[in-house]
């Protein structure tokens, strides 16, 4: 009987959503991002026109000298975070995020949950760790508070691992950016 009634319930509900979503609506159909009928677009660019403000934080030419002695950065944008792929002696993959709301804490735990090993830095005065992977010898991370609020993350990966501590960079990186680019 339960069971029967359960089920009833199930299919009651299912019914009530499908007939919440069946509704006819007024108008042409058209292709996302296509114009409407006025020929102009109906999605108000003007709100992103600071969208990659957080990608440029540094420089791209200050980007490819930290990370690879000079050379060509070349940006690209993904959801929160900002990437290069830097050409110099190396190619170098380099991203960067902000999270506005993150909290150091939660960065901390979720880089070792993902086998990295951390170590507490200070840098330019803020809390900061480092996070490298067993598996990767040459890449590093580095996660800071941000001065306003939430965190910055750096990580730089070159192809093929170079000699010294591969954390320099993005510690460089993360220096640069807390003492305002200087």
């Amino acid at each position: 009987m339960r069971r029967t009634l359960a089920l009833l319930a199930a299919v009651v509900l299912g019914l009530a959503v499908f007939a919440g979503c069946a509704r006819t609506v007024d108008g042409e159909p058209l292709p996302v991002g296509a114009a409407g009928q006025s020929g102009t677009s109906d999605v108000d660019t003007d709100q992103f026109d600071r969208l990659l403000l957080e990608c440029e934080v540094l420089p791209d030419e200050t980007i490819a000298d930290v990370v690879a002695g000079g050379g060509f950065a070349e940006q690209s944008f993904s959801g929160a975070i900002c990437r290069w792929l830097v050409s110099g002696n190396d190619t170098v993959s380099v991203t960067f995020n902000w999270f506005e709301w993150g909290s150091i804490n939660v960065e901390k735990e979720t880089a070792k949950k993902l086998g990295f090993t951390t170590e507490n830095i200070k840098i330019a005065s803020q809390s900061a760790f480092t996070q490298r992977s067993p598996d990767r010898p040459g890449l590093c991370g580095v996660t800071a508070r941000a001065p306003s609020r939430g965190v910055f993350t750096w990580f730089v990966e070159p192809r093929s691992a170079p000699p010294g501590d591969p954390c320099a960079a993005p510690i460089k990186l993360m220096e640069l950016l807390l003492r305002g680019g200087q």
